[in-house]
């Protein structure tokens, strides 16, 4: 079970959230970039929403991140990380060579007091939960934070590693749905620009055509 953040567990929920605010409009640089998200986590295992609590990788989560450690990757990536600890570990596991940039804009989204309960209980992505953080707001911090990490690669792949929240922003900001099924847990995403709007490419280690 994950930690409460310090609330009682018996805070009501209903009627917490605050008032729908509207997505600001925000673009991303138009340069490719690469997103996966943290190894299983013991809340990911009990379907529980962590949020900005931290969950520990179990030993599935650890071997997958291992494995990344064995894919081919452009010579000239730069590893970005969101500070919360199962994403440091992945990246640690997936990139043992590397020294990743601490990104606070990577991090998850908070929930605030949905935060250890049942993932059946989320809000509607739009609506903000009880001392949580609004959607816009998410949005806005994702797109300053892929952007930091575009302008420091200066011209090599830059590679986060986050999570579901922030990959779902991602799809948002490149015109694409953020809702539907969790992105996959130690799954790279390529998000690249094209003359008629970004591209999103799942990848997989025995296909490298994409590294030019």
């Amino acid at each position: 079970m994950l930690p409460t953040r310090g609330l009682p567990a018996r805070t009501a929920l209903s009627g917490g959230s605050r008032a729908e605010r509207k997505v600001p409009v925000v673009t991303l640089r138009a340069r490719p970039f690469v997103l996966i998200r943290h190894g299983q986590t013991d809340a990911n295992r009990d379907h529980l929403v962590a949020g900005r609590t931290e969950a520990q990788l179990t030993q599935v989560g650890r071997r997958a991140a291992q494995a990344l450690s064995g894919w081919e990757w452009p010579a000239d990536t730069m590893l970005f990380v969101s500070p919360q600890q199962r994403a440091r570990e992945t990246a640690r596991l997936a990139f043992p060579h590397h020294s990743p940039v601490l990104l606070e804009g990577l991090r998850e989204r908070d929930w605030g007091l949905l935060e250890g309960r049942p993932v059946s209980q989320l809000l509607p992505r739009d609506q903000t939960p009880e001392q949580g953080e609004a959607w816009p707001d998410m949005i806005g911090r994702v797109c300053a934070a892929i952007a930091v990490a575009q302008d420091a690669a200066a011209g090599r792949l830059p590679v986060c590693v986050a999570h579901s929240g922030v990959i779902r922003a991602a799809r948002h900001l490149t015109g694409g749905a953020a809702d539907g099924p969790s992105p996959a847990n130690t799954t790279p995403y390529l998000f690249s620009p094209t003359p008629e709007g970004w591209r999103e490419t799942l990848l997989e280690q025995k296909d490298t055509r994409w590294i030019a």
